[in-house]
């Protein structure tokens, strides 16, 4: 392992907690604004780069789907996540992660599969409700 992959830096440390401070699952610019309160001369690129550590490590989850900017979550536990259609919030599904999913996936296509993530959607209560979120 490269030594590189053993430092949690101050600035890590930093953008880390409050990522997980937050149940918001922020985009980098997002936890850059929240980061800068507690480090004045921090840069977007500085957060954006350990972001993208931080989710090659395994300390946070990156969450991506196409056309959208990516979010990132500082629960590192296996759970799903429900997208709002409209002005994009994420939030965490509290349910039990599907049994036997994997294997049913792997005997049908054939595929070594290694975990999976499911994505809902819809309207979040504030779209629902046509308020600004």
């Amino acid at each position: 392992m490269k030594s590189e992959k053993l430092r949690i830096t101050s600035q890590r440390d930093v953008i880390l907690d409050e990522l997980r401070s937050v149940k918001t699952h922020p985009t980098a610019d997002e936890l850059y604004e929240q980061v800068r309160r507690r480090l004045p001369r921090v840069s977007l690129a500085t957060v954006y780069r350990n972001l993208e550590w931080l989710s090659e490590q395994g300390l946070a989850q990156k969450i991506e789907v196409g056309g959208r900017q990516k979010r990132f979550d500082g629960d590192i536990s296996e759970h799903y996540h429900v997208r709002c259609s409209k002005c994009g919030r994420v939030a965490d599904v509290e349910m039990d992660m599907l049994d036997g999913i994997e294997e049913r996936i792997a005997q049908c296509c054939g595929f070594t599969v290694t975990g999976h993530r499911i994505e809902f959607t819809g309207l979040c209560p504030a779209c629902s409700n046509g308020s600004a979120c």
